[in-house]
């Protein structure tokens, strides 16, 4: 998500508030999980950035740099280690799916354009699912979907609040830590730790 940053300094905003809207992002789709309802990733974050931007200063209208700025999601690629890490899991014989809180729209362009696309058994978004992720229904209906059972499954994520849920739900979990990062305490502690996705298939071996 790095690059959305630009995006904001693009539209007039300050760069730093990318971190600001993903993280208020997240929070308002988790509020209406805990509330028993749901929205989608796109509506919320724009609904977000029209919260940020109003009475904001910006170099074009407040609409069209919400659009910029959504915009954006559609150009983000893989972290180098994905692709590596995916196709050796593959090899490896596990079966692949992603369940995320965004599209699958977003996940199938993604990986279709780091030519992976044909690694993964499923594409799974919570839009189909009763919650959001960390909801426990949310990983319960990927079970489902795979058609196993969540302990004969293994969530790999670089959020610990992904990996608390997983872990909440029954599933193994791997901690993708790219940057050095301290893991909270106050979460459910992931079952493996790797600097990078293509290290998950050794350590899982």
């Amino acid at each position: 998500m790095s690059p959305m940053a630009e995006r904001f300094a693009e539209v007039g905003a300050p760069a730093s508030l990318a971190r600001v809207w993903f993280a208020t992002l997240l929070r308002d789709g988790f509020a209406l999980t805990a509330a028993g309802d749901k929205g989608t990733f796109a509506d919320i974050g724009a609904e977000v950035l029209r919260g940020l931007f109003a009475g904001m200063d910006l170099d074009r209208e407040p609409e069209a740099a919400v659009e910029h700025v959504m915009d954006g999601l559609g150009g983000l690629a893989l972290h180098d280690d994905v692709i590596e890490g995916v196709r050796a899991l593959k090899e490896a014989g596990f079966r692949l799916a992603t369940l995320t809180n965004g599209s699958t729209r977003a996940a199938e362009r993604l990986f279709s354009a780091a030519g992976i696309g044909d690694k993964f058994d499923l594409l799974l978004s919570v839009e189909d699912a009763p919650s959001w992720k960390p909801g426990k229904t949310a990983y319960e209906y990927a079970a489902s979907a795979c058609g196993a059972s969540p302990g004969e499954m293994v969530l790999a994520a670089v959020h610990p609040w992904d990996i608390h849920g997983a872990a909440r739900a029954g599933l193994r979990t791997a901690w993708v830590n790219r940057s050095g990062g301290r893991y909270p305490g106050y979460f459910a502690a992931p079952d493996h730790t790797v600097t990078g996705l293509d290290r998950l298939a050794e350590v899982l071996a």
